[in-house]
């Protein structure tokens, strides 16, 4: 990797990290290790090892594992220069990685083999550690990244169990026996810049952001910020902001901004690109201690999702409106729709997270004239991600771009069986309820919305019906698009079936059945057939995957995925991608 990717990311007229110069290369034998413990925006632990001339660097959100066969994240990031094993100090704010450096541990490290950049390209290196606080066996193995993050690995504690470390250990430094706090007190950790700030965004406001983001992290306990007042949670608040050049505005509903599908990536702009997020959409709004979670089409869902509730009341804000969706992740990490619905309406404890990829409103501010770019810089830090992409319980996860090259992502997205990706104009503003062009979709699965409008009976041993009918809008009329048959468990097809006798009605609500397309009566539903159809109130709206679309705009070899509740009847219609 070289030391191209950590140089771009720092400015050294502002940070006193070390710039690095070529060194010899060791090729056998023991090496240098380091861990830092670095309060940036999460507290975690970066490992190095040197190796062929620079340190190879991963982010440690949880640490060491000190237990035999116990295995913690380990996320790879840039190469750092030889010399960044003696920093200890602060990182700027606002340069990468600003907050506070200890050096935790460090020693020499040998690889078994002693090859160490062939272990390193192989994705697994035995490691024995001669710190002194790390003594023992380790080590680390690459796993197969997710939704398009850094290389991954997990560090594994192999051999015996290493020595418990003290509380007093803990927080002290191998190099200057200073604990954290005492590192930061030893110069002004804050950093005001002077320098016009992008996106008219006031280098003042992003400041006090990241000021009550340290804060919350680094102390764990309430502190009073500029003008505010001691919040009751745990986190600091922003207090109030001074932002002339922003609308005024108080904390409310709004409509959620709309993608355009479309078959190809745009040739021209300045696109940036997200996941596309198989779950449901909701605003999260703040007001103080009051937290609503709103679907597209106003239903209140903080009841459903309490976890996220209170996670989003303990934000760093007074007010803030954030745009955002609640997924559940299967195995691989991906979001699932059906895990979601199971959990709704199974009962299942699976977990949930709020995906935030835009900033509304905040602290009696609109932000909704700001280029996108600069309202996703606020929310990172607002939201104050885990570093490097590790994992953690908080269910509020910041949703960033994963590229600017469409292309590349699609296939990437489309081999690991992801729905697809999101682009949004880095300058676009935000269009409530809009669906301008300036954010497009692109899929790589067929999946979107179906009014259901009746079922057929059951037949062999499958109990409650066998198919439910589905169908879109067209003129404002009711237009069949298939039957789906597939995607239910024993659970669903019981709770569904009850919700459907509850809308029953005697004549059929789609226009065109039954009909004959080439002679042939549509989907096998005759005359006969349609008197022993199940017939109800276009009221409930499917979610539904599928091959294609037939020549005679039917559903190919359709999924039932789950219900939705966050979008009208009235507004399903056929999708289909921009010309």
């Amino acid at each position: 990797m070289g030391l191209t990717e950590y140089k771009r990311k720092r400015d050294f007229k502002k940070t006193a990290e070390p710039v690095g110069k070529p060194l010899p290369k060791k090729v056998k034998g023991a090496s240098r290790f380091v861990i830092q413990k670095h309060a940036a925006r999460r507290l975690h632990y970066d490992f190095r090892l040197e190796m062929e001339g620079v340190l190879k660097s991963w982010a440690l959100p949880k640490g060491l594992p000190l237990k035999r066969g116990e295995k913690h994240l380990a996320v790879e990031v840039e190469d750092h220069p030889i010399e960044y094993e003696s920093f200890e100090g602060v990182i700027p704010e606002g340069q990468y990685g600003g907050g506070t450096v200890m050096i935790w541990d460090r020693g020499n490290y040998y690889i078994y083999g002693e090859e160490p950049m062939r272990s390193l390209q192989e994705g697994k290196l035995h490691l024995v550690l001669e710190g002194k606080k790390a003594k023992g066996e380790w080590t680390l193995v690459r796993i197969r990244g997710r939704e398009g993050e850094k290389n991954q690995w997990l560090i594994l504690k192999t051999g015996a169990d290493a020595k418990p470390i003290s509380k007093k250990l803990e927080d002290h430094s191998v190099k200057t026996e200073r604990t954290m706090k005492q590192i930061a007190a030893a110069r002004d950790a804050e950093w005001e810049s002077n320098r016009q700030e992008d996106l008219s965004v006031t280098s003042k406001f992003k400041a006090r952001i990241r000021k009550a983001v340290k804060e919350r992290e680094m102390v764990g306990r309430d502190r009073r910020a500029r003008r505010g007042t001691t919040s009751g949670n745990g986190r600091g608040q922003l207090g109030e902001l001074s932002l002339p050049d922003l609308p005024s505005a108080n904390a409310g509903f709004i409509e959620p901004m709309k993608a355009k599908l479309v078959e190809e990536p745009p040739v021209t702009g300045d696109w940036m690109y997200e996941l596309k997020f198989d779950g449901i959409r909701l605003v999260a709004v703040k007001s103080d201690e009051r937290v609503s979670l709103l679907s597209r089409n106003q239903n209140e869902l903080g009841a459903r999702f309490p976890e996220i509730v209170e996670a989003v009341k303990s934000l760093p804000t007074h007010e803030c409106v954030i745009d955002g969706e609640v997924v559940a992740l299967d195995q691989e990490g991906r979001s699932s729709f059906q895990l979601l619905q199971a959990r709704e309406m199974e009962g299942r404890k699976s977990p949930v997270y709020f995906y935030a990829f835009d900033l509304l409103q905040l602290d009696g501010k609109s932000l909704l004239s700001l280029p996108l770019a600069a309202r996703k810089n606020l929310l990172e830090k607002l939201c104050a991600p885990v570093v490097a992409g590790g994992d953690h319980g908080d269910p509020i996860r910041y949703s960033g771009a994963i590229g600017g090259d469409a292309e590349l992502l699609l296939g990437e997205v489309k081999r690991r069986g992801l729905e697809g990706i999101i682009g949004k104009q880095r300058t676009s503003v935000y269009e409530p309820g809009r669906r301008s062009g300036a954010w497009i979709k692109l899929k790589c699965i067929q999946q979107q919305e179906f009014v259901i409008g009746g079922y057929t009976p059951p037949q062999g041993a499958r109990k409650h019906f066998g198919a439910i009918l589905v169908g879109y809008y067209d003129n404002k009329k009711l237009v069949f698009a298939g039957k789906v048959g597939t995607g239910f468990s024993a659970n669903l097809l019981s709770m569904l079936h009850k919700k459907l006798r509850g809308e029953q009605r005697q004549d059929c609500p789609f226009v065109d059945l039954p009909s004959k397309q080439n002679g042939q009566w549509i989907q096998g539903i005759t005359p006969p057939m349609m008197r022993k159809m199940h017939w109800v109130n276009p009221k409930f709206v499917a979610e539904v995957k599928f091959a294609e679309w037939t020549r005679d705009k039917k559903l190919r070899a359709p999924v039932f995925l789950g219900l939705r509740e966050d979008k009208k009847p009235s507004e399903v219609v056929r999708e289909a991608p921009a010309a």
